[in-house]
C-alpha cells in the first residue's frame, strides 16, 4: 500500500485530515485491524502501572546509570508467547516481542498458514509472533499476562497495520525507521515509500504522545549488523530521529551494534547520545526523553556454546563501561538458528552477571576513547551536512539523494537503494575503519587516519589489505578472533 507516488515527500508532519483518511486504508487490510479504536487505545495506554511503562523504566535506568537487559524471543501461538516471556521475564528488565517474517513483509495469509501449522505440530513452526493475525484481544492478553514493558521488534518496512494494533493493545515501545527496516532488510521496497509508511507510524505515535501517552521510538542501529563503522549508523539513527521528533514523538533511544574494539564501541554510544541532542537540539526539539541501546554482537557467532558466551561477555562488558541505557542480548544458540527459551535464560545471566560487576566501576575516559569519539563526530558532521544540502530544508527527500548518490551507504545492505560501494576493513587493533569511501563525504585527514591505520594492520600482517582482508573479518568472531588475520 504505497501512498501517492506522485505526492512529494517532505519532512513535515501529516495533518489530521490526511492521517485519517490514510489510516482507513491500513486499518481495512487485515480483518483484526477493525477492533482498533484509538480512543479504546488510549485509554488503556494510560491505565498502564508505571512498571509496564517503557518510557518510564527507560527513563529510571538512565536517571539511576543502569543499564537494563532486553532479549530477543518471538513464538508463533500466543499462549508460546506468554509462556516464553513468563520465563524470561524474572531475568530481564524489559520485554520484546519479535515479529515474524511473513508480517514483516505483510503476508498475513502466510502467518495465518503458519499459525495453524503451528497449533497442529504443538510447537512454533515460525520465526516470530504474527501480531497483526493474534490482533488486538490476543495481544493485549498477552500485556496483560505479564509484569514488565513489551516492546515490539521486527524488521517491517510498512509497519503501519502493526503499529496501529500492538500499541493500541498496550505495546509501549516500537523498534524501527524507514531506513533502517528498509536498506538493511528489503531489495526492492522504494526508500521513498518506506520513509513515508514509517511518518504514519511517528505520527501515530505523535498521537498518542498528544494525549498523554509517552510510547517509546527505537531506530534500528545495527542495520546489517556486518562490520558497520559507528559514523554510519549514526546518521540513519539521527535521521530517523528527526523524521520521528517532527511526527510528535517525544522519547527517543538510539541505537548501536557491537563492532567489537571495546575502544571504539565506548566511543560510539557517547557520541551516538551527543550528536543526538546536538542535531536534535540545533532543529529546535525540545523536551524530549534520549536514551541509547547497544546491540551485542550482530555477525556471525562461534559454534561452540563455551565460545558464544565470550562473544556475550564483550557485548555485555562494553554497553556497560559505554553507559548505554539498555542492551539487547544474544543468546549462546545464535550460531544454530532460532533460541530455545534455555539458551535465552543462559545469556541474559551472563550478561547479567558482567553488568553488575562492571555497573558500578569507573567508565574508561582516556586519550584513545577521546580520539575515537572526536573522529566518529568529524565523519557524522560531514555526511549530514551533505544529506541537508541535497535535502535543501527537506531531510526526508536529502535521505533519498544521499542514497541515490551514495553519499549514504550501508556496508553489505541487499537493497537496490543502496550503493554498495563503501566497504568497512578492521585495522589493527579491531577497530571498524574505511578501506573505500565510495561517495561518502569524509574528510581528507579524516580519510589519512582510516589510511594509517589499516597500513598498520596490513604492515604486521605482511600482506596488502584487500576484499579477502575484508571477508576475513566477517568470518573472523565465528572463528574465534576479532580481526581476520592470517593462520
Amino acid at each position: 500500500m504505497p501512498f501517492d507516488s506522485m505526492e512529494p515527500l517532505v519532512n513535515k508532519r501529516l495533518s489530521d485530515r490526511i492521517f485519517d483518511s490514510e489510516r482507513e486504508v491500513v486499518l481495512g487490510t487485515w480483518p483484526t485491524g477493525a477492533d482498533v479504536n484509538f480512543k479504546d487505545g488510549v485509554r488503556y495506554q494510560l491505565g498502564l502501572p508505571e512498571k509496564k511503562q517503557f518510557s518510564a523504566v527507560m527513563k529510571a535506568a538512565d536517571d539511576a546509570g543502569r543499564t537494563l537487559l532486553q532479549p530477543r524471543a518471538g513464538v508463533a501461538l500466543l499462549q508460546e508467547q506468554i509462556t516464553l516471556l513468563t520465563d524470561l521475564q524474572p531475568h530481564c528488565d524489559v520485554l520484546p516481542t519479535t515479529i515474524d517474517a511473513y508480517t514483516r513483509h505483510n503476508r498475513y495469509d502466510k502467518c495465518a498458514n503458519g499459525i495453524a501449522r503451528s497449533r497442529e505440530a504443538g510447537r512454533s513452526l515460525m520465526n516470530g509472533f504474527p501480531a497483526v493475525n493474534h490482533g488486538l484481544h490476543g495481544c493485549r492478553e498477552l500485556v496483560e499476562a505479564l509484569d514488565k514493558p513489551v516492546q515490539v521488534r521486527h524488521g517491517t518496512p510498512d509497519a503501519r497495520l502493526l503499529a496501529e494494533i500492538t500499541l493500541a493493545a498496550g505495546f509501549t515501545s516500537y523498534e524501527g525507521g524507514g531506513i533502517s527496516y528498509n536498506i538493511p532488510y528489503a531489495k526492492s521496497v522504494k526508500l521513498k515509500d518506506s520513509i513515508r509508511h514509517w511518518q504514519y507510524c511517528d505520527r501515530l505515535v505523535g498521537r498518542y504522545e498528544d494525549e498523554g501517552v509517552h510510547i517509546n521510538r527505537e531506530p534500528f542501529g545495527p542495520l546489517t549488523g556486518t562490520l558497520v563503522p559507528p559514523f554510519v549508523s549514526h546518521c540513519v539513527m539521527i535521521l530517523e530521529g528527526l523524521l520521528a521528533l517532527e511526527q510528535g514523538v517525544k522519547c527517543l533511544t538510539l541505537g548501536y551494534g557491537q563492532g567489537g574494539n571495546l575502544v571504539q564501541d565506548i566511543a560510539a554510544i557517547r557520541s551516538l547520545r551527543e550528536l543526538g541532542d546536538e542535531y536534535f537540539n540545533a532543529a529546535g526539539f525540545t523536551g524530549y526523553q534520549l536514551s541509547a541501546v547497544f546491540h551485542q554482537w550482530m555477525g556471525g557467532f562461534p559454534d561452540e556454546e563455551s565460545s558464544a558466551y565470550g562473544v556475550i561477555c564483550l557485548g555485555a562488558a562494553a554497553a556497560s563501561l559505554a553507559g548505554a541505557t539498555k542492551v539487547i542480548v544474544k543468546t549462546p544458540h545464535e550460531a544454530g538458528g532460532v533460541p530455545t527459551m534455555a539458551a535465552n535464560r543462559d545469556g541474559l545471566r551472563a550478561t547479567r552477571q558482567m553488568i553488575n560487576m562492571l555497573g558500578e566501576q569507573q567508565k574508561p575516559a582516556g586519550e584513545d576513547v577521546a580520539l575515537e569519539t572526536d573522529m566518529i563526530k568529524r565523519e557524522v558532521r560531514a555526511v549530514l551536512s551533505r544529506v541537508f544540502a541535497l535535502g535543501e530544508g527537506n531531510i526526508a527527500l536529502g535521505t533519498i539523494r544521499a542514497f541515490e548518490s551514495g553519499v549514504m551507504d550501508i556496508p553489505f545492505a541487499p537493497a537496490r537503494a543502496n550503493a554498495g560501494t563503501l566497504m568497512p576493513i578492521r585495522d589493527d587493533n579491531g577497530a571498524l575503519r574505511v578501506l573505500d569511501k565510495g561517495n561518502a563525504p569524509l574528510p581528507d585527514d579524516v580519510l589519512a587516519f582510516h589510511r594509517d591505520k589499516i597500513a598498520e594492520r596490513a604492515s604486521s600482517e605482511g600482506r596488502a589489505p584487500s576484499f579477502q582482508m575484508v571477508i576475513d573479518d566477517v568470518n573472523a568472531i565465528s572463528n574465534s578472533r576479532l580481526i581476520g588475520r592470517p593462520c
